[in-house]
Protein backbone atom coordinates (compact mmCIF):
# COMPACT_ATOMS: atom_id res chain seq x y z
CA UNK A 1 0.00 0.00 0.00
CA UNK A 2 2.78 2.38 0.23
CA UNK A 3 3.03 3.29 -3.58
CA UNK A 4 -0.50 4.08 -3.39
CA UNK A 5 -2.50 7.43 -2.24
CA UNK A 6 -6.12 6.73 -0.67
CA UNK A 7 -9.27 9.17 -2.31
CA UNK A 8 -12.18 8.91 0.40
CA UNK A 9 -10.98 5.00 0.65
CA UNK A 10 -10.29 4.20 -2.76
CA UNK A 11 -6.68 3.66 -3.47
CA UNK A 12 -4.90 5.42 -6.55
CA UNK A 13 -1.81 3.90 -7.88
CA UNK A 14 2.04 5.21 -7.89
CA UNK A 15 1.60 5.89 -11.52
CA UNK A 16 -1.47 8.27 -10.78
CA UNK A 17 -0.22 10.69 -8.81
CA UNK A 18 3.44 13.09 -8.00
CA UNK A 19 3.77 14.41 -4.50
CA UNK A 20 0.25 13.74 -3.79
CA UNK A 21 -1.20 15.40 -6.77
CA UNK A 22 -2.64 13.15 -10.06
CA UNK A 23 0.05 13.00 -12.53
CA UNK A 24 0.22 15.72 -15.26
CA UNK A 25 -1.32 18.10 -12.54
CA UNK A 26 -4.84 17.74 -13.35
CA UNK A 27 -6.90 19.09 -10.93
CA UNK A 28 -10.06 17.77 -12.70
CA UNK A 29 -9.09 14.39 -12.95
CA UNK A 30 -8.67 14.50 -9.03
CA UNK A 31 -12.22 15.90 -8.73
CA UNK A 32 -13.73 13.05 -11.06
CA UNK A 33 -11.73 10.31 -9.21
CA UNK A 34 -13.01 12.38 -5.80
CA UNK A 35 -16.39 12.55 -7.19
CA UNK A 36 -16.82 9.08 -8.39
CA UNK A 37 -15.10 7.34 -4.92
CA UNK A 38 -17.91 9.33 -2.90
CA UNK A 39 -20.76 8.22 -5.06
CA UNK A 40 -19.40 4.72 -5.05
CA UNK A 41 -18.73 5.42 -0.96
CA UNK A 42 -22.59 6.43 -0.72
CA UNK A 43 -23.67 2.96 -3.24
CA UNK A 44 -21.99 1.24 -1.55
CA UNK A 45 -22.96 2.49 2.06
CA UNK A 46 -26.88 2.22 0.82
CA UNK A 47 -26.04 -1.67 -0.47
CA UNK A 48 -24.52 -2.41 3.04
CA UNK A 49 -27.59 -0.99 5.20
CA UNK A 50 -29.91 -2.11 3.19
CA UNK A 51 -28.12 -5.62 3.55
CA UNK A 52 -27.70 -4.91 7.03
CA UNK A 53 -31.75 -4.64 7.46
CA UNK A 54 -32.09 -7.67 5.83
CA UNK A 55 -29.84 -9.49 7.40
CA UNK A 56 -31.44 -8.79 10.64
CA UNK A 57 -35.00 -9.53 9.31
CA UNK A 58 -34.91 -12.15 6.81
CA UNK A 59 -36.74 -15.53 6.80
CA UNK A 60 -33.91 -17.44 7.63
CA UNK A 61 -33.47 -15.74 10.93
CA UNK A 62 -36.32 -16.19 12.10
CA UNK A 63 -35.01 -18.61 14.69
CA UNK A 64 -37.09 -21.94 15.53
CA UNK A 65 -38.28 -25.16 14.72
CA UNK A 66 -41.06 -25.47 16.49
CA UNK A 67 -44.45 -27.29 15.01
CA UNK A 68 -46.15 -23.69 16.31
CA UNK A 69 -43.61 -21.48 14.63
CA UNK A 70 -43.21 -23.92 11.87
CA UNK A 71 -47.15 -23.57 11.03
CA UNK A 72 -46.97 -19.98 10.96
CA UNK A 73 -44.22 -20.09 8.95
CA UNK A 74 -46.21 -22.50 6.38
CA UNK A 75 -48.71 -19.29 6.43
CA UNK A 76 -45.91 -17.02 5.55
CA UNK A 77 -45.31 -18.82 2.24
CA UNK A 78 -48.68 -19.30 1.14
CA UNK A 79 -49.82 -15.12 1.41
CA UNK A 80 -46.17 -13.51 0.78
CA UNK A 81 -46.54 -13.64 -2.91
CA UNK A 82 -49.84 -12.26 -3.16
CA UNK A 83 -51.30 -9.11 -2.36
CA UNK A 84 -53.85 -9.81 0.15
CA UNK A 85 -53.97 -7.63 3.54
CA UNK A 86 -52.42 -9.51 6.21
CA UNK A 87 -53.32 -9.37 10.12
CA UNK A 88 -50.57 -10.33 12.57
CA UNK A 89 -51.98 -11.15 15.86
CA UNK A 90 -50.03 -11.80 19.29
CA UNK A 91 -48.91 -10.85 22.39
CA UNK A 92 -46.59 -8.10 23.01
CA UNK A 93 -42.75 -9.44 21.84
CA UNK A 94 -43.62 -12.56 19.80
CA UNK A 95 -42.07 -11.00 16.53
CA UNK A 96 -44.66 -9.43 14.69
CA UNK A 97 -42.77 -7.10 12.91
CA UNK A 98 -40.48 -9.66 12.14
CA UNK A 99 -42.76 -11.85 10.30
CA UNK A 100 -44.26 -8.55 8.44
CA UNK A 101 -40.67 -8.29 7.04
CA UNK A 102 -40.71 -11.62 6.24
CA UNK A 103 -43.91 -11.45 4.03
CA UNK A 104 -42.56 -8.28 2.40
CA UNK A 105 -39.34 -9.89 1.46
CA UNK A 106 -40.88 -12.67 -0.06
CA UNK A 107 -43.35 -10.77 -2.09
CA UNK A 108 -43.10 -9.45 -5.56
CA UNK A 109 -42.77 -6.06 -3.76
CA UNK A 110 -39.66 -7.09 -1.98
CA UNK A 111 -37.04 -4.23 -4.11
CA UNK A 112 -39.95 -1.43 -3.07
CA UNK A 113 -40.00 0.30 -0.08
CA UNK A 114 -41.59 -1.29 3.41
CA UNK A 115 -42.21 1.77 5.67
CA UNK A 116 -43.54 0.77 8.89
CA UNK A 117 -45.66 3.17 10.93
CA UNK A 118 -46.44 2.40 14.86
CA UNK A 119 -50.24 3.43 15.25
CA UNK A 120 -49.54 4.43 19.05
CA UNK A 121 -46.71 6.31 19.09
CA UNK A 122 -48.54 9.37 17.66
CA UNK A 123 -50.70 11.96 19.28
CA UNK A 124 -54.62 11.56 18.04
CA UNK A 125 -53.92 14.50 15.89
CA UNK A 126 -50.98 13.76 14.33
CA UNK A 127 -51.74 10.08 13.07
CA UNK A 128 -54.01 11.38 10.13
CA UNK A 129 -50.94 13.51 9.15
CA UNK A 130 -48.12 10.47 9.51
CA UNK A 131 -50.40 8.25 7.65
CA UNK A 132 -51.11 10.60 4.79
CA UNK A 133 -49.34 13.74 4.95
CA UNK A 134 -50.71 17.28 4.94
CA UNK A 135 -50.50 20.38 2.69
CA UNK A 136 -48.99 23.74 3.84
CA UNK A 137 -50.74 25.69 6.14
CA UNK A 138 -53.36 22.31 7.06
CA UNK A 139 -53.39 23.35 10.36
CA UNK A 140 -50.96 25.23 13.04
CA UNK A 141 -47.55 24.40 12.79
CA UNK A 142 -47.80 22.98 9.01
CA UNK A 143 -45.82 25.30 7.43
CA UNK A 144 -44.75 22.96 4.74
CA UNK A 145 -46.72 20.40 2.67
CA UNK A 146 -45.52 16.88 4.35
CA UNK A 147 -45.57 13.17 2.61
CA UNK A 148 -47.56 10.55 4.10
CA UNK A 149 -45.91 7.05 4.95
CA UNK A 150 -49.37 5.91 2.44
CA UNK A 151 -47.57 7.98 -0.05
CA UNK A 152 -43.71 6.64 0.81
CA UNK A 153 -44.72 3.39 0.32
CA UNK A 154 -46.46 3.59 -3.28
CA UNK A 155 -45.16 0.57 -4.80
CA UNK A 156 -44.40 -1.52 -1.84
CA UNK A 157 -45.78 -2.33 0.92
CA UNK A 158 -46.93 -0.60 4.60
CA UNK A 159 -46.91 -2.22 8.03
CA UNK A 160 -49.36 -0.75 10.57
CA UNK A 161 -47.91 -1.24 13.69
CA UNK A 162 -50.24 -1.51 16.68
CA UNK A 163 -53.35 -0.90 14.59
CA UNK A 164 -55.85 -1.57 17.52
CA UNK A 165 -54.70 2.33 18.56
CA UNK A 166 -56.33 4.02 15.62
CA UNK A 167 -58.55 6.66 16.26
CA UNK A 168 -62.06 6.12 15.14
CA UNK A 169 -61.77 9.31 12.78
CA UNK A 170 -58.64 8.52 10.96
CA UNK A 171 -60.10 4.16 10.89
CA UNK A 172 -62.88 5.92 7.93
CA UNK A 173 -60.36 7.21 5.75
CA UNK A 174 -57.88 4.33 6.57
CA UNK A 175 -61.01 2.26 5.25
CA UNK A 176 -60.92 4.07 1.99
CA UNK A 177 -57.48 3.44 1.10
CA UNK A 178 -58.20 -0.34 1.43
CA UNK A 179 -61.10 0.08 -0.63
CA UNK A 180 -60.35 2.67 -3.49
CA UNK A 181 -56.70 2.93 -3.27
CA UNK A 182 -56.61 6.59 -2.89
CA UNK A 183 -56.40 9.41 -0.24
CA UNK A 184 -56.29 13.13 0.85
CA UNK A 185 -53.71 14.66 2.75
CA UNK A 186 -55.02 16.97 5.53
CA UNK A 187 -56.38 19.96 4.04
CA UNK A 188 -56.02 18.80 0.36
CA UNK A 189 -58.73 18.14 -2.09
CA UNK A 190 -57.10 16.22 -5.22
CA UNK A 191 -56.88 12.33 -4.40
CA UNK A 192 -53.94 10.98 -4.03
CA UNK A 193 -53.83 7.35 -6.01
CA UNK A 194 -51.15 4.40 -4.47
CA UNK A 195 -50.66 1.02 -5.68
CA UNK A 196 -49.58 -0.37 -1.88
CA UNK A 197 -49.80 -3.85 -0.09
CA UNK A 198 -50.82 -3.52 3.64
CA UNK A 199 -49.83 -5.47 6.99
CA UNK A 200 -51.41 -4.54 10.30
CA UNK A 201 -50.31 -5.74 13.62
CA UNK A 202 -51.61 -5.77 17.12
CA UNK A 203 -51.69 -7.25 20.53
CA UNK A 204 -55.34 -6.47 20.90
CA UNK A 205 -58.34 -8.52 20.91
CA UNK A 206 -59.73 -6.41 17.39
CA UNK A 207 -62.83 -8.81 17.63
CA UNK A 208 -63.53 -7.86 20.86
CA UNK A 209 -63.28 -3.70 20.09
CA UNK A 210 -65.76 -4.30 17.16
CA UNK A 211 -67.73 -5.59 19.99
CA UNK A 212 -67.07 -2.76 22.11
CA UNK A 213 -67.68 -0.14 18.98
CA UNK A 214 -64.02 0.94 19.47
CA UNK A 215 -63.02 -0.21 16.07
CA UNK A 216 -64.90 -0.58 12.75
CA UNK A 217 -65.97 -3.86 11.65
CA UNK A 218 -65.80 -3.39 7.88
CA UNK A 219 -62.27 -1.96 8.16
CA UNK A 220 -61.10 -5.27 10.52
CA UNK A 221 -62.90 -7.45 7.53
CA UNK A 222 -60.51 -5.45 5.50
CA UNK A 223 -57.63 -5.78 7.65
CA UNK A 224 -57.78 -9.35 8.09
CA UNK A 225 -58.35 -10.51 4.95
CA UNK A 226 -55.56 -13.48 5.62
CA UNK A 227 -54.77 -13.57 9.36
CA UNK A 228 -51.76 -15.11 10.65
CA UNK A 229 -51.48 -14.95 15.12
CA UNK A 230 -48.02 -15.67 16.00
CA UNK A 231 -47.38 -17.97 19.15
CA UNK A 232 -46.07 -17.16 22.37
CA UNK A 233 -42.91 -18.30 23.27
CA UNK A 234 -44.10 -20.31 26.36
CA UNK A 235 -45.53 -22.13 23.76
CA UNK A 236 -42.39 -22.84 21.61
CA UNK A 237 -40.08 -24.16 24.66
CA UNK A 238 -38.10 -26.33 21.66
CA UNK A 239 -36.74 -23.20 20.18
CA UNK A 240 -35.29 -21.74 23.37
CA UNK A 241 -32.30 -23.17 22.93
CA UNK A 242 -31.95 -22.30 19.69
CA UNK A 243 -32.78 -18.55 20.47
CA UNK A 244 -30.67 -17.96 23.29
CA UNK A 245 -27.72 -19.49 21.22
CA UNK A 246 -28.31 -17.34 18.80
CA UNK A 247 -28.80 -14.02 20.67
CA UNK A 248 -25.89 -14.78 23.00
CA UNK A 249 -23.72 -15.45 20.51
CA UNK A 250 -25.14 -12.12 18.30
CA UNK A 251 -24.69 -10.15 21.46
CA UNK A 252 -21.55 -11.15 22.59
CA UNK A 253 -20.33 -10.11 18.82
CA UNK A 254 -21.68 -6.67 19.08
CA UNK A 255 -20.31 -5.91 22.73
CA UNK A 256 -16.73 -8.00 22.32
CA UNK A 257 -17.25 -10.80 24.23
CA UNK A 258 -15.89 -14.41 23.85
CA UNK A 259 -18.98 -16.08 25.62
CA UNK A 260 -18.81 -20.29 24.65
CA UNK A 261 -22.20 -21.29 25.72
CA UNK A 262 -24.38 -21.12 28.23
CA UNK A 263 -24.41 -23.40 31.49
CA UNK A 264 -26.98 -26.05 31.88
CA UNK A 265 -28.75 -24.53 34.91
CA UNK A 266 -28.54 -21.39 33.30
CA UNK A 267 -30.68 -22.67 30.04
CA UNK A 268 -32.89 -24.72 32.22
CA UNK A 269 -34.03 -21.95 34.37
CA UNK A 270 -34.81 -19.88 31.15
CA UNK A 271 -36.55 -22.99 29.33
CA UNK A 272 -38.73 -23.25 33.26
CA UNK A 273 -39.48 -19.37 33.15
CA UNK A 274 -42.56 -18.65 31.59
CA UNK A 275 -41.81 -15.61 29.51
CA UNK A 276 -44.65 -13.02 29.64
CA UNK A 277 -42.26 -10.40 27.77
CA UNK A 278 -42.13 -13.39 25.19
CA UNK A 279 -38.87 -13.00 22.61
CA UNK A 280 -38.43 -8.94 23.32
CA UNK A 281 -37.98 -10.08 27.09
CA UNK A 282 -35.26 -12.83 26.24
CA UNK A 283 -33.18 -10.16 24.21
CA UNK A 284 -33.27 -7.66 26.93
CA UNK A 285 -32.28 -10.20 29.66
CA UNK A 286 -29.76 -11.96 27.73
CA UNK A 287 -28.25 -8.62 26.34
CA UNK A 288 -27.78 -7.36 29.69
CA UNK A 289 -26.44 -10.64 31.04
CA UNK A 290 -23.50 -10.76 28.43
CA UNK A 291 -22.88 -7.37 29.09
CA UNK A 292 -22.50 -8.20 33.05
CA UNK A 293 -20.10 -11.50 32.42
CA UNK A 294 -16.95 -12.13 32.85
CA UNK A 295 -16.51 -15.39 31.90
CA UNK A 296 -17.03 -17.51 28.64
CA UNK A 297 -19.92 -19.31 30.04
CA UNK A 298 -22.86 -17.52 30.60
CA UNK A 299 -24.96 -17.64 33.66
CA UNK A 300 -27.43 -15.37 34.77
CA UNK A 301 -28.18 -14.98 38.16
CA UNK A 302 -31.42 -14.64 39.84
CA UNK A 303 -31.65 -11.05 39.79
CA UNK A 304 -31.42 -10.71 36.16
CA UNK A 305 -34.52 -13.52 35.63
CA UNK A 306 -36.92 -12.99 38.53
CA UNK A 307 -39.06 -15.34 39.31
CA UNK A 308 -42.72 -15.12 39.93
CA UNK A 309 -43.88 -14.96 43.37
CA UNK A 310 -44.85 -17.71 45.19
CA UNK A 311 -47.47 -20.05 43.52
CA UNK A 312 -51.50 -19.54 43.95
CA UNK A 313 -52.99 -21.33 47.06
CA UNK A 314 -53.68 -24.57 47.04
CA UNK A 315 -57.39 -24.90 45.17
CA UNK A 316 -56.51 -22.36 42.83
CA UNK A 317 -55.99 -22.76 39.60
CA UNK A 318 -52.55 -20.82 37.92
CA UNK A 319 -53.21 -18.73 35.32
CA UNK A 320 -51.89 -17.11 32.84
CA UNK A 321 -53.01 -13.92 34.26
CA UNK A 322 -51.55 -14.99 37.21
CA UNK A 323 -48.39 -15.40 36.34
CA UNK A 324 -48.14 -12.33 34.46
CA UNK A 325 -49.05 -10.32 37.31
CA UNK A 326 -47.17 -12.19 39.43
CA UNK A 327 -44.06 -11.33 36.99
CA UNK A 328 -44.73 -7.47 36.67
CA UNK A 329 -45.24 -6.85 39.81
CA UNK A 330 -41.94 -8.34 40.88
CA UNK A 331 -40.16 -6.26 38.20
CA UNK A 332 -42.45 -3.10 39.35
CA UNK A 333 -40.45 -3.86 42.90
CA UNK A 334 -36.79 -3.95 41.54
CA UNK A 335 -37.27 -0.94 39.79
CA UNK A 336 -39.19 1.18 42.68
CA UNK A 337 -42.35 0.76 40.37
CA UNK A 338 -40.59 3.31 37.84
CA UNK A 339 -42.33 2.69 34.57
CA UNK A 340 -40.15 4.54 32.00
CA UNK A 341 -36.84 4.90 31.44
CA UNK A 342 -33.65 2.97 30.73
CA UNK A 343 -33.89 1.07 34.23
CA UNK A 344 -37.48 1.34 34.20
CA UNK A 345 -40.15 -1.64 34.17
CA UNK A 346 -40.97 -1.10 30.73
CA UNK A 347 -37.39 -1.32 29.02
CA UNK A 348 -37.19 -4.68 31.41
CA UNK A 349 -39.92 -6.01 30.30
CA UNK A 350 -39.56 -5.32 26.69
CA UNK A 351 -43.04 -3.83 26.37
CA UNK A 352 -43.99 0.17 25.67
CA UNK A 353 -44.81 1.83 28.62
CA UNK A 354 -48.30 3.09 27.64
CA UNK A 355 -48.71 -1.03 26.93
CA UNK A 356 -47.56 -2.06 30.79
CA UNK A 357 -49.86 0.68 31.69
CA UNK A 358 -52.70 -0.70 30.10
CA UNK A 359 -51.50 -4.61 31.24
CA UNK A 360 -50.85 -3.02 34.96
CA UNK A 361 -55.18 -1.53 34.61
CA UNK A 362 -56.41 -4.78 33.17
CA UNK A 363 -54.13 -6.88 36.11
CA UNK A 364 -55.52 -4.64 38.50
CA UNK A 365 -51.74 -3.56 39.50
CA UNK A 366 -51.78 -0.88 41.65
CA UNK A 367 -49.54 0.79 44.61
CA UNK A 368 -51.53 3.92 45.92
CA UNK A 369 -48.87 4.51 47.84
CA UNK A 370 -46.02 5.05 45.36
CA UNK A 371 -46.75 7.24 42.47
CA UNK A 372 -45.58 5.31 39.10
CA UNK A 373 -43.64 7.88 37.43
Amino acid sequence: MKNEVSFAGFFLPESLRTNGRVANGNESITARVLAGAERARLQQQNRYLQDKIKSAHNFEEIIGQSPALQAVLDKVRSVAPTDASVLITGETGTGKELIARAIHSASKRRDKPLIKINCAAFPTGLVESELFGHEKGAFTGAIARRTGRFELADGGTIFLDEIGEIPPETQVKLLRVLQEREFDRVGGGSPIKVDIRVLAATNRDLLQAVREKTFREDLYYRLSVFPITLPPLRERKDDLPLLVHFLVHKFAARIGKRIEGVTEQTMQRLIDYPWPGNIRELENILERAVILTTDTMLAIPPDLLPLPDAAPASGQQSTLESIERDHIVAVLHQTDWVIEGPRGAARILGLHPNTLRNRMKKLGITRASHQIR
